[in-house]
């Protein structure tokens, strides 16, 4: 049965539609806990999500799982080099019989939209999802047009075969809220996944339960932004963006936009833990997924062969963590 959203009010109730949602989502993409907490943190957080990994971990799974569960609609969009931008955002077809053009809308109208291979489109049809993951509408022939909401993009994106593909710039790639790895299962989990084998996993997705209806979203995205940031915390977030803009190994820090989402990510990853305050250590949990993508490396570091990872552990170290009950009200 679904949820009415006045039920996500206190961070007590977002905790419990949280866990069950998760839960839901597990019975079809089995080990795969963390990625699934991430994403659904993504759609509470109104951000984007880039799934970067190789094929056949879930990675769509993952997508209509969480679609399915607030029974949001689902497309998806397998983007190859032939792709043309209205393609994705939709056409003006002439009427005849009206004598006027009438607008179909693409596939990007839709709750989720799932970017399968996002990498391997050009750099002009990649572009056309700029403005609808930032803007949240789409302009074609000088109209534009409102997308749905909740609105959650999925781009998906193999880091091992580059073949064909077209690097994402970085100002696509700073729309992404977060980037997470699936990884591959652990043992148990992949022996559970086999024996539930005897379904299509496509059909098995189709038959999740809703757990929330769509309505919840939004009463969960507003809950999630009265958790409190105290000032000591908000602290910690600007110095962590300062120390990667002055780090050496690095060419390009933390933006402004980064340091905003990074505090917008934090906030529903308190709630989802049933508190209405954050914590440093909620920080620490989402810098990797909100900043690794957003920072490049000097060519020095580059040549050294340092990764992004090990700078923000080392980033970590280094930026003084605020003590006592800083994260409470």
């Amino acid at each position: 049965m679904a949820r009415q959203p006045a039920q996500a009010s206190s961070p007590g109730t977002f905790s419990a539609i949280f866990e069950e949602i998760v839960a839901n989502v597990s019975e079809v993409l089995h080990g795969k806990e963390e990625p699934i907490r991430l994403a659904l943190v993504c759609l509470l957080t109104e951000g984007h999500l880039l799934l970067e990994d190789v094929p056949g971990v879930g990675k769509t799974t993952l997508a209509k799982a969480l679609a399915r569960s607030f029974d949001l609609e689902c497309r998806r969009i397998q983007f190859t080099p032939d792709l043309l931008p209205s393609d994705v955002t939709g056409v003006s077809v002439y009427d005849r019989a009206a004598g006027t053009f009438s607008f179909r809308p693409g596939p990007v109208f839709a709750n989720v939209v799932i970017g399968d291979e996002i990498n391997r489109a050009s750099p002009k049809t990649q572009s056309a999802l700029l403005e609808a993951m930032q803007e949240r509408q789409v302009t074609v022939d000088s109209t534009t047009h409102r997308l749905p909401a909740p609105f959650l993009v999925i781009g998906t994106q193999n880091p091992v075969e580059h073949e064909g593909t077209y690097p994402l710039p970085e100002s696509q790639l700073d729309r992404f809220l977060l980037r997470i790895r699936m990884g591959y299962p652990a043992r148990s989990a992949e022996i559970t996944m086999l024996e539930a084998s005897s379904a299509r996993s496509g059909e098995r997705v189709d038959e999740l339960p809703v757990v929330a209806d769509t309505a919840t979203v939004p009463a969960m995205v507003d809950a999630a932004r009265r958790v409190h940031v105290a000032a000591a915390v908000r602290g910690y977030v600007v110095d962590l963006a300062a120390a990667t803009r002055q780090h050496p190994a690095l060419a390009l820090g933390m933006s402004p936009r980064a340091t905003l989402a990074l505090q917008a990510a934090v906030r529903t990853l308190a709630a989802s833990e049933g508190r209405d305050y954050v914590i440093p250590d909620d920080v620490k949990h989402l810098l990797g997924p909100v900043v690794e993508h957003r920072l490049v490396l000097s060519p020095d570091a580059t040549i050294s062969g340092a990764g992004v990872r090990d700078v923000l552990d080392e980033v970590v170290r280094q930026v003084p963590v605020p003590s006592g009950r800083s994260g409470a009200p």
